[in-house]
């Protein structure tokens, strides 16, 4: 018996030795420049430490027109697709200090909120409707002198049969 354990416990060792240690992000969700699927010519004014997180103010959706706006836009620019799906999709991107936007990153999820990958006529639609976008705001912080920075945002969708139904925050 104790062959047995101590052979397991070998074993378990040599393993997680063999494990390349990746380098943690600073916070779960930060959004690493990717050469393969990012826009290089998007610049961070800061550096990808300095990045707000969405929790880190509480102005709200800062886009001109605010959500109505968004909601509208979407409503005006996506065409409903055939998809018998249903779940959420969501895109996290960052705004910089000037307003731009990139390094956009898309998830699905099911109504059981477990892992889905939604049909690219939906994925490629919102994403590049997304990329279009051009009313964000910069974040400017009181307790940094009003200084403009860069911040991560998220949009939300609620898909059903290929219609928007929802759009969060």
């Amino acid at each position: 018996m104790s062959f047995l354990c101590l052979s397991i416990g070998m074993f378990s060792c040599n393993e997680i030795k063999d494990i390349e240690k990746e380098p943690y992000l600073r916070w779960v969700g930060d959004i690493q420049f990717d050469e393969e699927i990012d826009n290089p010519d998007f610049k961070l004014c800061y550096t990808d430490n300095n990045v707000r997180q969405y929790f880190n103010f509480s102005k709200g959706v800062q886009y001109k027109g605010e959500k109505p706006a968004i909601d509208k836009y979407f409503l005006e620019n996506y065409k409903p697709t055939e998809s018998k799906q249903i779940g959420f999709l969501r895109i996290r991107f960052i705004v910089n200090c000037k307003g731009e936007t990139g390094r956009f990153r898309l998830k699905g999820m099911g109504q059981d909120y477990q892992p889905m990958a939604f049909d690219k006529s939906i994925t490629d639609q919102i994403l590049s409707l997304s990329k279009k976008m051009d009313g964000w705001l910069p974040i400017e912080m009181e307790e940094m002198n009003n200084t403009p920075w860069d911040y991560y945002q998220y949009l939300i969708f609620k898909i059903d049969g290929g219609n928007i139904i929802e759009i969060m925050p």
